[in-house]
């Protein structure tokens, strides 16, 4: 069973799609945000969270305090599924409707059509995703990044260094068991550039 591990919404239970997701175990979740939380960055985020399955990721940053979370879900099922916990996870944490958002689109398309910028985004594609392809989607992602953004990639353990488009570092990477975080940063901009 998942659950909201801390904040507003803590202990809200949250639905997981019958098939076709891999919720983040909540040890991996737990170590993620003691984390984020330490550097700061959660409070007031804009949170992106992107291939959301049950959106877990995108609403334990809204309970502990992120201005606004967007789930992007292509499967109508998990979309449906992350639909339905963002609306208890809101009124548990007493936020207004909007503070979370659900769009049903593939990833490269909502990213090719969204003005917005966001501060943290969380990156779980599902592991049969290739290299190339997760190379792709963080190349579109870079517009979007505020200055100090983090993006948090999760992968098989296994897979190889992720392949980075310009405009992206590696800030640190972490194994737990059978799941490996990228924490990914906007490369900084050199002078005359």
């Amino acid at each position: 069973m998942t659950r909201i591990i801390a904040g507003s919404a803590r202990g809200i239970r949250l639905d997981v799609p019958a098939a076709g997701t891999r919720p983040t175990s909540d040890r991996v979740r737990e170590s993620l945000f003691g984390a984020l939380e330490a550097a700061g960055v959660i409070d007031g985020a804009r949170v992106l969270d992107l291939y959301a399955g049950s959106g877990a990721l995108g609403l334990e940053a809204l309970s502990r305090g992120a201005a606004s979370t967007h789930l992007v879900e292509k499967a109508a099922a998990a979309a449906q599924t992350a639909r339905a916990n963002a609306a208890r996870v809101v009124q548990a944490a007493g936020l207004p409707a909007s503070a979370a958002a659900v769009h049903r689109s593939d990833v490269a398309t909502f990213l090719a059509r969204t003005t917005r910028s966001f501060d943290v985004v969380f990156a779980d594609p599902p592991y049969e995703v290739t290299d190339a392809a997760t190379g792709h989607v963080l190349a579109a992602l870079v517009p979007h990044l505020a200055r100090d953004a983090i993006v948090i990639l999760e992968r098989a353990a296994r897979s190889p260094e992720p392949p980075l488009p310009e405009g992206l570092v590696t800030d640190r990477h972490k194994r737990y068991g059978d799941t490996a975080l990228w924490w990914l940063v906007p490369a900084p901009v050199l002078p005359g550039r």
